[in-house]
């Protein structure tokens, strides 16, 4: 078995002025169980390597064409002489075409260490495109970059399971505190990218009014050259990794102001894991490599100086970042390493597992909503599944009949819509399976006159409706969602809804009406945030209509007014935020992704909120373990009490509340454990299944076995 590590031409191998990508490529394999399997190739002038495993890849001078090429011509001639199981690129994703051009049957893997949308091979959506069918798995530094490059693309268009987000790591040392010096650090490129004439100018102020505090620096700049002189400002250079370690374990304050995107920083990366205060700019995916750090809300030298020296004279607060920023880091090279020797234990020794169904044995059930086999599997996971799933858990012989998939492929020139042979072929269901049980949900094309037919021809029929969009006058759509709901009312025996129908007054015979909450599945919330470290504050996604599956040009959503609003007065929480400011919706595996990395979910419907009411989004949220964020006004204390989920008043309220968690992990981890243990115990799939089931069959009285039958 062999596995090849392909640098970017010139990229220094070595402890002599190495690159980010070579710093990561030789911590992990340090630690990797495939080390003794790995051969890094590269192309350096360097003589000192950083590993054995480095096989340098010689150049003849050549005064016409691309010496890269002439990298890469080199490269495959080793390949072809010893093959490859798996070959991993970085930072260079045309080199993956001419790989293939030269017929090299490696599997692939490809790593993104800076944007996606600014590099040769895959600025443009069809390389991209490419990019993902030819790899095995394409490794992210962050979920920004992997943002880039998924941008203008359809989430259910790619394979969720070939992206993956692997951050770059650090060392995380003893530290002690009392060993902290006065030193304001700042490492990287000396020019404006980077912020050096910001931090320059800021910390001259600082070096004047604090006599004694020092500004460390290093790093270089050969093309934009900025100078900036001070007895106490120390300009170091560039020095080798080890040094600069050793500098941050003594550094107070570090400093990664950077103006450009960066796809991932290492300065703060490293100051967290050295027990540094850290102070970032909010750019690219520099929030994601520190999990308590200030983050700048302007970005300017005023900014910045008003930050510093809020540390300087405070120290307790400094203390407390930088004790938060040590004990919270886990981005260690041992973490990341682990990450990637699982992604090539599944290249090299996948298969496949396979779930068997248990059997059927009760009613015979018709379920009749839209199960979306035309968006291939995009919209897998919704509350219809989770439904069905409970009432085959139950053990009834249950038959899938997916309304909207129907209509889209038996519709004609004679029946547009396809409703009239949608109609026509649930009587003939009915006739061939003869079920005990329709269950509706949203199943707005049936006919009234269907459902009065079968229960004239089927007279032991029962017929029950679930229903989960919002019913508040105030809310999206309430005229359309209420005749919906009452369009087929006088064929329905029991209707469900997830609004309590004690405030719905347009409902005149409530004892056909009951609240079910939205049922949460434990064969889908597979996540338990809250027994990892999680790189993000705050997840909220949202949608313009889940079968669209991208933002609508010209559509706006009141929802963004109030998001907006809160991360303006959080501006050192980290929000992960989709389907807002071109970030496209995630969907199924791709959501699942997003979501777990996320301390906490806010759980913000459409509308004023009413009654009991929520998206299907909480079972996400506190499902998977995140501490779930929702207005009291929902009146979900009925249900959970304080320590199980966070209740807000309004925005200000919220935002406390978010800050407060942010910085007590025990507090973070326990509410959304608690949360998630009563929600799956009480409000799973398999008990709002039995509970439609009970109602439709028996009695209206109230039944201490369910939970929400207040």
């Amino acid at each position: 078995m062999k596995i090849s590590i392909l640098l970017p031409y010139k990229e220094n191998f070595s402890p002599n002025y190495p690159g980010a990508v070579s710093l990561f490529v030789n911590d992990t394999l340090k630690l990797s169980q495939y080390k003794k399997n790995i051969k890094v190739f590269g192309n350096t002038s360097y003589k000192k390597k950083f590993s054995r495993n480095y096989k340098n890849i010689k150049l003849k001078k050549i005064f016409f064409g691309s010496q890269s090429e002439n990298y890469m011509d080199e490269f495959i001639k080793h390949e072809k002489s010893n093959p490859s199981n798996i070959i991993e690129i970085h930072n260079r994703p045309h080199y993956l075409k001419y790989l293939i051009n030269e017929g090299v049957k490696s599997k692939f893997v490809l790593y993104f260490h800076n944007d996606p949308l600014t590099m040769t091979g895959s600025k443009n959506l069809s390389e991209r495109k490419y990019l993902v069918d030819i790899c095995e798995k394409i490794i992210f530094n962050s979920l920004w970059s992997k943002k880039r490059f998924l941008e203008n693309i359809s989430a259910g268009s790619v394979n969720s399971e070939k992206l993956i987000v692997i951050f770059q790591s650090a060392s995380k040392n003893k530290i002690n505190l009392k060993n902290k010096k006065k030193w304001i650090t700042f490492v990287g490129k000396l020019n404006k990218s980077k912020g050096y004439d910001i931090f320059g100018t800021a910390v001259l102020k600082i070096l004047k009014k604090h006599k004694d505090w020092q500004a460390i620096v290093i790093g270089d700049e050969q093309r934009d050259r900025i100078t900036f002189n001070h007895e106490r400002l120390k300009n170091l250079g560039f020095l080798e990794h080890n040094k600069v370690l050793n500098i941050f374990k003594k550094t107070s304050i570090a400093v990664a102001c950077s103006r450009w995107n960066e796809p991932f920083g290492r300065t703060s990366l490293e100051g967290s894991a050295n027990a540094c205060a850290v102070i970032i700019s909010n750019k690219g995916g520099l929030p994601e490599t520190v999990t308590n750090a200030i983050i700048l809300k302007k970005l300017n030298p005023k900014e910045l100086h008003k930050k510093i020296e809020q540390l300087i004279k405070n120290k307790v607060m400094r203390s407390e970042y930088q004790k938060l920023a040590y004990k919270n880091f886990y981005l260690t090279h041992k973490y990341s390493s682990k990450l990637i020797d699982k992604y090539r234990q599944e290249i090299l020794f996948s298969a496949n597992k396979f779930n068997t169904p248990k059997k059927a044995d009760k009613l015979r059930i018709v379920h009749i909503t839209n199960f979306n086999e035309r968006h291939d599997g995009r919209l897998y996971f919704n509350t219809g599944r989770r439904i069905n799933n409970g009432l085959i858990r139950l053990g009834h012989s249950v038959l899938e009949f997916s309304d909207r998939d129907i209509q889209k492929y038996y519709k004609n020139y004679r029946d547009l819509s396809g409703t009239k042979k949608l109609n026509n072929k649930l009587i003939n269901t009915c006739y061939n399976f003869r079920p005990d049980m329709l269950v509706l949900g949203h199943a707005d094309s049936i006919f009234p006159q269907t459902l009065r037919d079968l229960k004239k021809n089927y007279p032991n029929l029962k017929i029950a409706q679930w229903f989960l969009d919002p019913l508040n006058k105030k809310g999206p759509d309430f005229v359309k969602n209420k005749q919906r709901i009452l369009n087929k009312v006088d064929y329905v025996d029991k209707n469900f809804l997830t609004t309590s129908p004690k405030v719905l007054h347009f409902i005149k015979n409530k004892e056909n009406f009951h609240f079910i909450p939205n049922p949460s599945d434990s064969s889908f919330e597979t996540l338990n945030n809250f027994d990892k470290s999680c790189n993000m504050d705050v997840f909220y996604a949202l949608s313009h209509g889940v079968h669209r599956g991208v933002l609508k040009r010209g559509k706006f959503d009141e929802r963004i007014n109030f998001v907006s609003k809160l991360m303006d007065i959080t501006p050192n929480i980290k929000f992960d935020i989709y389907g807002a400011n071109n970030v496209q919706p995630v969907w199924a595996d791709n959501y699942l992704k997003a979501i777990s990395n996320s301390k906490m979910g806010l759980n913000l419907s459409r509308g004023e909120p009413i009654k009991y009411y929520s998206s299907d989004r909480i079972t996400q949220i506190i499902g998977n373990g995140l501490v779930t964020l929702i207005d009291e006004k929902t009146f979900y204390r009925d249900f959970f009490n304080d320590s199980e989920m966070v209740f807000y008043k309004n925005v200000s309220d919220l935002a406390e509340k978010i800050i407060k968690i942010s910085k007590d992990e025990k507090l973070r981890k326990l509410i959304g454990r608690k949360g998630k243990m009563k929600y799956l115990k009480h409000f799973n799939s398999t008990q709002v299944a039995k509970y439609i089931i009970n109602k439709t069959f028996k009695s209206d009285k109230k039944n201490s076995d369910f939970f929400w039958d207040k």
